[in-house]
């Protein structure tokens, strides 16, 4: 019964630095998944950041160019 009990031991010692290894291995994967999600929403950001930016220097001409024509009829 003792080496019987000696086994099972040595087996779930086994399972255990399986499974801790396993664990390891999945946080570190969620880790470089949450900083690739990061990056991405970064990107994203800054491109509508960009095109808001040229947006609002679009309407700045529009703006001065309608002011420009006013002024030939005045």
């Amino acid at each position: 019964a003792g080496t019987k009990l000696g086994a099972n031991k040595t087996q779930i010692d086994g399972q255990k630095t399986f499974v801790d290894t396993l664990m390891k291995a999945n946080d570190r994967t969620i880790g470089i998944l949450v900083d690739a999600d990061i990056e991405e929403e970064s990107t994203k950001l800054k491109a509508l950041q960009t095109q808001q930016q040229l947006a609002v220097q679009a309407l700045s001409i529009a703006n001065s160019s309608s002011q420009n024509v006013l002024s030939l009829f005045r």
